[in-house]
């Protein structure tokens, strides 16, 4: 494979900063709300806070690529004396949890950087961000070129790995002859 130039934008966390507001969660489930801004249900949110209750302190994650296997890796972590698990600092949506899927149609959830038609400057979730916790980047990095699926092809994945081939040829039947 080639290497190319890509502008890669991050959302960089400070979780000093983060005092568990949620506004995060509640602006980005009502920007992805179909109509959009229609109604809040953080569970579709693309960005979510972990809460360690003794320390009182928040771990903002925001939702990254789709992976269909789960990983191997299940180390802990020791931070300020408390043990956090490999999967509560990850980003995937996989098989294992369901943290970052949509809770009807247990498609994943991808977070977007808020694309939207016109661009905005930054996602909502960094603009709504009152700690200053989420700073928006962008860089230019030289990487591998890859072919990625598309987001129908993500979602049939999805669907294939949690129904299996033959659920969805039915359920593709039946909706072919309504239509």
């Amino acid at each position: 494979m080639s290497k190319i130039r890509k502008m890669v934008k991050t959302i960089k966390i400070d979780v000093d900063k983060c005092n568990g507001c949620r506004a995060c969660e509640v602006i980005c489930s009502s920007f992805h709300a179909t109509p959009k801004y229609s109604s809040n249900n953080p569970a579709r949110s693309r960005i979510r806070l972990i809460r360690d209750p003794l320390k009182d302190r928040y771990l903002p994650v925001y939702a990254g690529e789709y992976v269909a296997a789960e990983c191997m890796g299940r180390d802990k972590y020791i931070i300020d004396g408390k043990e956090y698990e490999e999967c509560d600092f990850c980003r995937a949506s996989c098989p294992s949890r369901g943290i970052f899927k949509d809770p009807d149609s247990g498609l994943p959830l991808k977070c977007d950087m808020c694309e939207d038609d016109p661009a905005l400057k930054e996602p909502l979730c960094v603009q709504w961000c009152l700690a200053d916790a989420l700073v928006y980047e962008e860089r230019e990095e030289e990487v591998e070129e890859e072919v990625k699926l598309g987001d129908v092809e993500v979602g049939l994945q999805s669907l294939l790995d949690k129904y299996g081939l033959s659920e969805i040829e039915d359920a593709f039947t039946r909706i072919s002859r309504k239509n």
